[in-house]
C-alpha cells in the first residue's frame, strides 16, 4: 500500500514520551539484494576491496535496528532527536536521530525510520531536510548515516537524496551485521 503522496507532517524536536512511540512504528522492509563486500589481502600489495550488489534467492523481511537508549541519547542538547508526525491528529510517521561530533564537524545519523505505511509520502525527505538544517545550525560540514548492508531500499533514498558511500565496517552493528556509510556535504 503506498501511501498518500501529499501527507502533511510537522518535523519537531523529539521529546522522552516520543520514543515509546518511535519504538511502534514498523521497522521491517523487504529486500531481494544485498551489498556484499569481499576482501582479499595479498601481504606484498594490501587489499583488494570489492563492494557488489547481489541478488538473493528470495525476497526477505528484515528490520532496521532500533533502540530506546539510543534515541534517549540523542535528547541530550549536543545531539538531534527528531520527529514527524502528521498535522491533523499528531499520528507518528518517523524519526531521525543523529549524534553531533563536532571534533570532525560531521552529523552522524545512526536511526532514521520512516513507518511503513508512510513510505513514499515525502516523509523522508522533510525528515532529513530537518537534520541538514539543524547540523548547519550546529556548524556541522558534512552529514553520514549508517546503513545495513541488507537495507537497499534505504541505500537507494540516502543516494537518491545525494549521498554518497564514503565507506563500510564488516562487524559494526551489534548482530555483527555489515554498515556502509555514507556521506553529503553540506557546503
Amino acid at each position: 500500500m503506498v501511501a498518500n503522496p501529499s501527507i502533511r507532517c510537522i518535523i519537531r524536536d523529539g521529546v522522552e514520551a516520543d520514543i515509546a512511540r518511535c519504538q511502534l512504528l514498523d521497522h521491517t522492509y523487504e529486500t531481494d539484494q544485498v551489498l556484499q563486500i569481499h576482501i582479499s589481502q595479498d601481504d606484498q600489495i594490501g587489499w583488494d576491496i570489492d563492494l557488489k550488489r547481489e541478488r538473493l534467492p528470495r525476497k526477505l523481511e528484515l528490520s532496521a535496528p532500533k533502540s530506546a537508549n539510543r534515541l534517549r541519547e540523542s535528547l541530550a542538547d549536543h545531539e538531534a532527536f527528531l520527529v514527524a508526525e502528521q498535522r491533523l491528529g499528531g499520528e507518528m510517521l518517523g524519526y531521525l536521530a543523529m549524534q553531533n561530533d563536532q571534533r570532525h564537524k560531521i552529523g552522524l545519523i545512526h536511526d532514521f525510520i520512516v513507518d511503513r505505511p508512510q513510505r513514499r509520502a515525502q516523509v523522508g525527505m522533510k525528515l532529513l531536510g530537518a537534520a541538514r538544517t539543524w547540523a548547519k545550525e550546529q556548524s556541522l560540514l558534512r552529514l553520514t548515516v549508517e546503513v545495513q548492508s541488507k537495507n537497499t531500499p534505504a541505500i537507494a533514498f540516502f543516494q537518491a537524496m545525494g549521498f554518497v558511500f564514503c565507506g563500510f565496517n564488516d562487524r559494526y552493528f551489534p548482530n555483527q551485521d555489515i554498515a556502509i556509510f555514507f556521506s553529503l556535504s553540506l557546503r
